[in-house]
């Protein structure tokens, strides 16, 4: 039999010196200020030594209590880790993956289910992501972005490069011959992505009017639908638009140019790198783009 005072007064000396306070211990252990001194002092009694010192302004640890928060720190980080190994062993491994809406929907969620069917231990959650700092802030676990330069803490795995073209309505597509017949077109934009136009008709060697007439859409899904109902033309990547082309509910007369950019998938540099369920996520983006 262990000769061990009592795990749970170990637990509030624990959170107490952490905190150095009473109070923000009971916060923490959602119990009051008087149940963490009564655990406090039933561990004293049983080693026999004043773990702090009281004193009107809060309380700080003695040599012993030093001593002893030591200890209780390396014991609970230890059964902590193991702990958290083991509940991930017999769970099914969780990542959060974020990219932004159009792509979720018009190109990885048509392809989820083989995913799932590959790795029926691995579970995807979407959100739907466009920040950069939802991967510094660890709010997601990977993110799927098109863009040229990315910060230096990020692990950017390359899955395609993106190409753009103009799409409109089919009963449209006869009136767009050449690239500069986009300029007597009324043009569709997204907020998002404002040069889009200019860019392309940079690798066009055509020039736009700096202020381009159309209209403009918070959501790339909208300005697709916009100019499938006929109302202008569109500038969108080539595997956005890949259903709606199949569809025959969009046209692309001028086909798609790369852009310079690339869809990547970032995660930070170092974080959850030796995770399979990360691992085997990227494995199979990779193979699903090629």
């Amino acid at each position: 039999m262990r000769r061990l005072p009592s795990l749970n007064a170990l637990r509030f000396f624990d959170s107490a010196a952490r905190h150095a306070s009473f109070s923000l211990a009971a916060r923490e252990l959602c119990v009051t200020h008087s149940a963490v001194s009564q655990q406090v002092r039933q561990l004293e009694d049983w080693l026999g030594c004043a773990l702090f010192e009281r004193r009107a302004g809060g309380v700080r640890l003695t040599a012993a209590g030093l001593d002893l928060q030591r200890a209780a720190q390396e014991a609970f980080d230890t059964l902590e880790r193991r702990c958290d190994e083991l509940r991930r062993s017999t769970q099914p491994a969780e990542l959060t993956l974020g990219a932004p809406a159009s792509f979720l929907s018009n190109w990885l969620i048509a392809r989820l289910e083989r995913f799932e069917a590959l790795h029926p231990d691995i579970r995807i959650r979407l959100q739907t992501a466009a920040d950069a700092s939802l991967l510094d802030t660890q709010r997601v676990d990977a993110l799927i972005l098109a863009g040229r330069d990315w910060p230096r803490d990020w692990d950017v795995t390359p899955l395609f490069a993106e190409t753009i073209g103009p799409v409109c309505a089919p009963a449209h597509a006869a009136q767009i011959r050449a690239p500069a017949d986009v300029a007597g077109a009324p043009l569709l934009h997204t907020s998002s992505r404002p040069d889009a136009w200019r860019d392309w008709a940079a690798r066009q060697g055509i020039a736009l009017a700096p202020r381009l007439p159309g209209r403009e859409f918070d959501h790339l899904g909208h300005m697709l639908e916009a100019a499938a109902a006929g109302l202008g033309v569109a500038i969108a990547p080539a595997v956005l638009v890949e259903s709606e082309l199949h569809r025959a509910r969009l046209a692309a007369p001028l086909g798609f140019v790369a852009s310079g950019a690339s869809f990547c998938l970032c995660t930070r540099k170092g974080a959850r790198r030796a995770d399979e369920a990360l691992s085997h996520l990227r494995d199979w983006l990779l193979e699903s783009a090629a």
